[in-house]
């Protein structure tokens, strides 16, 4: 359906049909929780042949979900993100079978250790139980979101922005069918069926009790309402303020090829670099050539005093622009002393994702590796590697930038807990 129309009941028939789903997701996901990994990975493989067979639907919904976007004037970085094409399909069904052939996460004894009374105690990997995913833009993130929570045995209710409508609804759908022809139930997997913004606060509050954990994926504004808001544990990056130091014991090369890449891959996804520290004690021979190759890639420079000297096409940094997400072609540039220097400003102006040193010096990149306090702390290559699938997770639900068990990429073995299951011969405790 293209949304729900409430006309009578209003906010009350909303509320019902949240709780609703949510209890339903939660039966759902008890019997996930049991199903064994071959049930599991033969609906992740069904669901990736819906995709594929059902690539024409989709890049026509997506259309729709385009033309609308562009109708309210979205920002070139989110219609990149909205946008699906043959390849980003193919892409997304090569994820599910990736995700399926990952060994499954539930079950792993994590530990074993004996009690002087003979106790035997495993701590055993256990679903989180329901997981709801809110995201903004990005249809990709329902298939990634429900294949990950399906792999890891929990049950997910999805909640897909308003951009997104149709793209979403219909990758859901191939979720589903994937779902009923492995014999498991159609409610392990839901798709909240509204662009009602309520059904975001009804989410937070947890739906009743039947969710267990909220991952938000979108702009800063929404993520901020989850923390703010959120009633039950949340796995959260506030912003993506991505830092890449390079040293005065750079490769130059090296450093252009990774500065390049690092920025202007994609600019719209968190792990694009955002700001580009030079040591000034290589400032001679590097910052001139990185910020000329930066320019004539055609990204927008912002820079201090330093930066400015160096070409004229060089805007000035405001003081603002060190702790700002472009998603864009802009990038602002700051001489430094040192590593310490440049562990300073990320302390002082990162937001604990993603920061990267280039140096061949390895003194100083494992200085900066060990007391860069982010997610992922990257040497030596580009900072948009900072993703679940080229980590080998086959995919990510979010990277998490708090301190919780899951930090980083979110992908199944951070979707679950543990038990502690104990065995014994008849010890009683005096």
């Amino acid at each position: 359906m293209e949304s729900l129309h409430l006309v009578d009941g209003g906010a009350a028939e909303l509320e019902n049909l949240l709780l609703d789903l949510g209890r339903r997701a939660r039966r759902a996901s008890r019997v996930l929780a049991l199903a064994p990994p071959e049930q599991k990975n033969r609906a992740l493989t069904a669901a990736a042949e819906f995709l594929r067979t059902r690539t024409a639907e989709l890049i026509g919904a997506n259309a729709q979900d385009m033309a609308r976007a562009k109708e309210k004037n979205l920002a070139p970085s989110m219609l990149d993100r909205l946008a699906l094409d043959e390849k980003r399909i193919a892409s997304m069904a090569q994820s599910l079978i990736d995700i399926a052939a990952l060994p499954d996460p539930v079950g792993r004894v994590l530990d074993v250790f004996e009690r002087p009374n003979g106790l035997r105690i495993e701590r055993v990997a256990t679903p989180l139980g329901v997981i709801g995913v809110i995201f903004e833009s990005r249809p990709n993130v329902t298939a990634d979101a429900g294949a990950l929570c399906l792999k890891a045995g929990n049950g997910a209710v999805l909640r897909a922005g308003s951009e997104s409508f149709h793209s979403s609804r219909l990758i859901h759908a191939c979720l589903v069918e994937g779902l009923k022809a492995a014999g498991l139930p159609e409610d392990c997997i839901v798709l909240i069926p509204t662009r009602d913004r309520a059904a975001v606060g009804a989410m937070l509050a947890g739906l009743g009790g039947n969710i267990d954990v909220i991952v938000p994926r979108g702009g800063k504004s929404l993520v901020e309402r989850v923390q703010r808001e959120a009633r039950v544990p949340v796995f959260a990056h506030l912003e993506g303020i991505v830092h890449l130091y390079v040293d005065s014991g750079a490769d130059l090369a090296k450093a252009e090829k990774i500065l390049l890449n690092s920025k202007l891959r994609r600019t719209g996804i968190c792990g694009a670099t955002e700001t580009l520290l030079v040591d000034r004690a290589g400032a001679d021979r590097l910052l001139a050539p990185l910020v000329k190759t930066l320019l004539d890639a055609g990204c927008e420079v912002r820079g201090d005093a330093a930066a400015l000297a160096v070409d004229s096409r060089v805007k000035p940094a405001s003081a603002q622009d060190w702790s700002t997400e472009y998603l864009d072609a802009i990038i602002s540039v700051k001489l430094v002393d040192g590593v310490q220097g440049a562990i300073d400003h990320i302390e002082t102006f990162g937001s604990h994702h993603t920061d990267g040193i280039v140096t061949e010096n390895q003194a100083k990149a494992d200085k900066f590796q060990r007391e860069v306090d982010s997610a992922i702390v990257i040497h030596n290559a580009s900072t948009q590697f900072a993703d679940g699938g080229e980590f080998g997770f086959g995919a990510e639900i979010g990277i998490a930038t708090g301190r919780m068990h899951a930090r980083g990429p979110v992908g199944v073995a951070q979707l679950t807990s543990f038990k502690y299951v104990v065995h014994g011969d008849g010890q009683t405790r005096a």
